[in-house]
């Protein structure tokens, strides 16, 4: 899911109903509440991994069909596709040069660099810590005002430069052998406070959990009960390249899901955590940087599987979360 806040714009990825359906976007004004536009996307595009909405009216997209694409909201086509060497689990862009986009890799734990003005081949190949999939990827500007790259595979965050200059990214906190990152929330543009989400690591010995290729390559959700218990752990800026591990909050999180987690502007300088729990099926939220507990939003029927939250120029913005059959939005003043 994609929220475009200053068009009052929803991209939603999904299958067109029937047996064998293809992989499609449904685009849905908030303005109107007519029906979805649904728009077929290119063949073998594949499962629709992450959607990144580009000032200007475009959106970015990556997926599992190897490729990472610009679609235009003008024209409800795709304009441009990088072809990528691996599926893509992630995607992002930075405000300031929409020009540079970023893919996150599936299986080698690569984040590759492309210049929309000449995509035929990545700019940047940057080999990461692991070679666990990227499944988060934001764009960043850190205090001393230079481009950076966040990303997140299973062994946690790490910090990347935008232009490719370092040999390998900085993991922003100690590697913990006991427990899976599995998303990672931040509020562009600034790194200063993140939220990181961790279930505890899988006794494959013991038949604990489901095997490695699906915990990590599952295209289909898995529907489980109420989940594992995991926490969210807030990470702030202690120097210019220097972070640190601060309060913990327990949730009920997916045993495999790669779920999203998002930071929430409110006002008077203040944040919230959301996050969709497993017991609950829907989203709760928690202070920042405290995760005190906040409030809960009205459950689906089904475990969230997307979240977002999207600033408008104009003030506010929006809260969108998705299940296999319901989408919700909420409007955020600050």
């Amino acid at each position: 899911m994609g929220i475009d806040a200053s068009n009052q714009i929803i991209l939603a990825s999904g299958k067109a109903p029937g047996v064998g359906g293809e992989h499609v976007l449904r685009k849905i004004s908030m303005l109107s509440s007519h029906e979805a536009h649904t728009i077929q996307l290119p063949p073998d595009t594949k499962v629709v991994k992450d959607i990144c909405i580009l000032p200007g009216g475009s959106a970015l997209f990556a997926s599992l069909g190897r490729r990472l694409s610009l679609f235009s909201m003008t024209t409800n086509s795709v304009v441009l596709e990088c072809n990528l060497p691996l599926p893509a689990w992630s995607c992002s862009a930075h405000d300031s040069d929409s020009h540079r986009i970023y893919a996150g890799l599936q299986v080698d734990g690569r984040v590759l660099v492309f210049d929309t003005r000449q995509h035929s081949r990545p700019l940047h190949s940057m080999a990461g810590l692991s070679k666990h999939l990227v499944h988060t990827l934001h764009s960043v500007t850190d205090n001393s005002g230079s481009r950076k790259v966040l990303s997140a595979s299973a062994i946690g965050p790490c910090m990347w430069d935008a232009d490719g200059n370092q040999s390998s990214p900085k993991l922003l906190l100690e590697d913990d052998n006991q427990r899976v990152c599995f998303s990672l929330a931040c509020a562009p543009p600034s790194s200063d406070l993140l939220v990181a989400s961790y279930r505890p690591k899988a006794d494959y010995s013991s038949g604990d959990a489901a095997a490695p290729s699906q915990a990590y390559l599952s295209q289909t959700p898995t529907q489980s009960g109420a989940g594992k218990l995991g926490q969210h752990t807030v990470i702030r800026r202690t120097g210019n390249a220097s972070f640190a591990e601060g309060s913990t909050c327990h949730s009920n999180v997916s045993e495999v899901r790669m779920c999203k987690s998002a930071i929430v502007p409110c006002g008077n300088d203040e944040h919230l955590f959301a996050y969709g729990d497993e017991s609950h099926r829907g989203v709760l939220t928690w202070r920042l940087p405290s995760l005190g507990v906040h409030s809960g939003l009205i459950p689906h029927r089904q475990p969230i599987l997307d979240l977002r939250y999207a600033g408008s120029r104009a003030g506010g913005g929006y809260l969108g979360c998705l299940s296999d059959d319901k989408l919700q939005v909420y409007r955020v003043d600050r």
